[in-house]
């Protein structure tokens, strides 16, 4: 069963195609670079959000006391 198992593991190692020294440094760059823009995004949505809490407390706070 495991030499089995472990065969059929290097057959199918054998079919993969691993990308070249310039593909994995572009795809990793461009990787890099989408979590920073995502993480900037979702950066300023919570502070947006952060900002309307803000407002609604100081708003709810005046309005009751």
């Amino acid at each position: 069963m495991a030499k089995g198992f472990v065969k059929g593991v290097k057959s199918e190692l054998k079919k993969v195609v691993w990308p070249t020294k310039e593909q994995l440094i572009k795809n990793t760059t461009m990787v890099i670079i989408l979590v920073v823009v995502f993480s900037v995004i979702i950066l300023g949505f919570d502070m947006l959000l952060e900002l309307g809490d803000t407002y609604l407390w100081n708003f709810i706070q005046q309005k009751v006391g």
